[in-house]
């Protein structure tokens, strides 16, 4: 009985470790779904303006956009998770040891300055910044720029989706402010179960919202890592007033991102290496707390 409850128990888990992935793909690909279709067969939606109905070649372009993002985000996600930022397979002994360096009982070996521990990853991580619950993996010295490159095109993917969804907004309000219309924005779910709505118009509703509402999440992680990034620190950092890897806004793009900082961003198969090898860091200040 118990070895079936632990199974039973691992294979919940597993699940709902994956779940999140599951979810942010369906997603993704929902709104991609939506809005090629705004752009080839509703765009415009209303029918008084289908004389300024889009050319060939503006809706090809439109289309190229969409799926550059989406190659995008999935190619750098897909290389986050397979990239492990983990002290696997890294030689950490010899002479280098000194200060800042630490001693972890769990993977019972000493780790570099800015390694910690992840209790869901199991093992410690190389220049940890925090674990993803999104992808279930951490984010660290090794897939920063996946990680990073998939929230530039997520937020930028996630603001042309909903300046693309304006005119979704505009025909749900067009009868006005009504309780209906606030009821279809808010709670679409419960709009469809009730037979208010088809589902054609309760999946325009949902996706839209579902833009606006990921496009603000996105931008709050994506500005906060771009500050990170900035200032040479990483989560677990940012708190302290010290920064004492702090490299200049250049210096920090080349340690973060790699020796083509300026390129690496625009495709992820684009070779960035990176100057360090997340064991040593240059330090520009003092490793001592301030009192």
């Amino acid at each position: 009985m118990t070895s079936f409850a632990s199974k039973a128990f691992c294979r919940t888990e597993k699940l709902f470790h994956h779940l999140p992935v599951v979810l942010n793909t369906f997603l993704v690909f929902s709104i991609t779904a939506e809005v090629s279709y705004l752009v080839i067969v509703e765009a415009p939606l209303e029918a008084d303006q289908k004389k300024t109905e889009w050319s060939s070649w503006w809706k090809m372009i439109h289309l190229l956009a969409q799926y550059f993002m989406l190659l995008n985000i999935c190619w750098n996600a897909m290389l986050f998770v397979r990239t492990s930022p983990s002290i696997k397979g890294v030689f950490l002994g010899g002479e280098g040891m000194g200060q800042g360096w630490r001693y972890c009982y769990t993977c019972e070996t000493h780790t570099p300055p800015r390694c910690s521990h992840c209790y869901d990853c199991k093992v410690c991580i190389l220049r940890r910044d925090h674990h993803c619950v999104f992808f279930g993996q951490c984010v660290g010295f090794r897939n920063y720029r996946f990680f990073l490159s998939c929230l530039l095109f997520m937020w930028s993917g996630l603001l042309y989706a909903t300046l693309m969804n304006a005119e979704v907004f505009i025909v749900i309000l067009k009868e006005g402010v009504t309780v209906h219309s606030i009821l279809l924005l808010l709670i679409p779910w419960i709009m469809l179960v009730s037979g208010q709505v088809s589902a054609r118009a309760f999946a325009f509703a949902f996706i839209a919202d579902t833009c606006v509402v990921g496009f603000l999440l996105v931008s709050g992680f994506f500005f906060f890592h771009l500050f990170l990034l900035f200032r040479g620190q990483t989560t677990r950092e940012w708190y302290s007033s010290r920064r004492p890897y702090n490299l200049g806004l250049l210096g920090n793009l080349r340690d973060t991102l790699g020796l083509r900082w300026y390129l690496c961003w625009l495709c992820p198969l684009i070779p960035s290496h990176l100057p360090g090898d997340g064991i040593s860091f240059q330090v520009t200040g003092s490793l001592e707390p301030t009192r």
